[in-house]
């Protein structure tokens, strides 16, 4: 049996059929932390603290994500991972919308079931991207990596944009019994997506007799940590991704605080933000393909332009919370928006070129523990961000300097985060262990 990396690399539409599997992911996703959130504080009259729990909850489930890869590296088999996580995210959402409308009766059974039901969205996610960005590691080739990394988060994105739409056409008028139906045919629907997406896209696994010799977690764990380059990309993408995450519940208010946006007018910013997100996950996709290799233009010069830029844009916010109502504020969204879509892409492209170092086998883990760094980011921020913005206000006595503070100790992290991307390329260009496309 031929091993699975001299295999050919995979076709663009075989990235394209793997990006179908973020789409499902993504859309099973939203349905449990945007919908129905929205519909326990408004219909069911809950407070909005138990849905951004159950929220955060299966953030912190996410940590799992290491043992998840080192499994589907163990196995040297990725796709029943994909498909085996598919299938209990799926059985998570469904859950979690029946636990959503028992919330009418008694509270300690709903919350249980939503407990539950969110656990398995988190292993389902960890366990299915996990071995999905394992897979793109493994079987892209160097060249393809930028603008797989776009490719994939974008189709997430339209995946998103696409359910969201369907399933609030379909839910209207709205019922209990409607909103469980919609999450049945979701996760029917992704799961089939993503069975059909993967089914042959892998090959053949290496052939046993080729394999290197099994490792436990933790003696893996321990080995990816004491690589100092790895280490300190775990940093960097967790302190990236806090700073992402953190204006993702302010933003809105701060609309409507200081610049007297109505809801309507406020979201529709978000949306514009979400705009330039694509346009710089595209630009990327595009230029990091084109210009990576020829002209020395590495995935390490669009990490750290975009958080450079991510950190211009948040103190142009910090300057809008002085100004006022007469600052550009479309245009500091925007370009926020577009700088983050050109970190974010280029950093998950950094994760697929440094994921093989180490050999073969050792993928799975290594994007498990860049995975699980994000997840405690997202987890942390919108929270951090929210309350360091109540606390300003409540010390304070005023919206717009608590907003100004907010934004601009973002802009720091951002700031923090481009210093440590240059010192991952200092890091590799000095290490002995295992030269790699990284972020050179």
């Amino acid at each position: 049996m031929q091993p699975a990396q001299s295999q050919a690399p995979l076709s663009w539409f075989g990235i394209a059929r793997l990006g179908l599997v973020q789409s499902s992911i993504g859309a099973v996703v939203m349905r449990a932390s945007s919908l129905l959130n929205r519909i326990m504080v408004v219909e069911y009259a809950t407070a909005a603290a138990l849905p951004a729990g159950l929220v955060a909850f299966h953030y912190a489930v996410q940590l799992s994500r290491p043992k998840w890869g080192h499994g589907s590296d163990q196995g040297w088999r990725r796709t029943p991972w994909i498909i085996g996580g598919m299938a209990v995210l799926g059985l998570g959402g469904v859950l979690a919308t029946q636990a959503t409308t028992m919330l009418d009766g008694a509270l300690a059974p709903a919350l249980a079931l939503a407990i539950l039901a969110y656990a398995l969205i988190g292993i389902g996610v960890g366990a299915a991207g996990t071995s999905l960005l394992a897979l793109l590691a493994s079987r892209t080739a160097e060249a393809r990596r930028p603008a797989a990394a776009s490719l994939t988060w974008i189709m997430m994105i339209l995946g998103i944009v696409i359910a969201a739409t369907t399933v609030g056409t379909l839910l209207d008028p709205y019922t209990p019994e409607r909103l469980r139906i919609i999450a049945i045919g979701l996760a029917l629907v992704a799961f089939a997506i993503t069975t059909l997406a993967v089914a042959g896209v892998e090959g053949a696994a290496m052939a046993p007799e080729a394999r290197p010799a099994p490792v436990s977690f933790g003696e893996a764990l321990r080995g990816i940590w004491g690589d100092a380059l790895t280490r300190l990309f775990s940093i960097f993408v967790f302190v990236s991704m806090l700073a992402y995450s953190m204006p993702d519940l302010i933003l809105e208010p701060f609309a409507g605080l200081v610049f007297g946006m109505s809801p309507g007018e406020s979201t529709r910013l978000s949306g514009i933000q979400h705009g330039g997100v694509l346009v710089g996950m595209i630009l990327v996709g595009v230029g990091g393909h084109a210009f990576g290799g020829r002209m020395g233009l590495r995935l390490k010069k669009w990490v750290v332009g975009g958080c450079l830029a991510s950190a211009v844009a948040l103190a142009g916010l910090a300057m809008a919370a002085r100004v006022g109502p007469e600052w550009p504020l479309v245009p500091t969204v925007v370009l926020l928006g577009f700088a983050n879509g050109v970190f974010a892409v280029a950093a998950i492209g950094s994760m697929l070129e440094l994921a093989g170092r180490g050999g073969p086998g050792h993928e799975g883990i290594r994007m498990g523990l860049w995975g699980a760094a994000p997840a405690m980011a997202f987890g942390l921020g919108g929270f951090a961000g929210a309350g360091l913005v109540d606390l300003g206000r409540s010390v304070l006595g005023a919206d717009a300097p608590a907003f100004e503070l907010v934004f601009a100790g973002e802009a720091l992290l951002f700031l923090l985060a481009a210093a440590i991307a240059v010192q991952l390329n200092d890091r590799q260009t000095s290490d002995t262990l295992k030269p790699t496309g990284g972020l050179a």
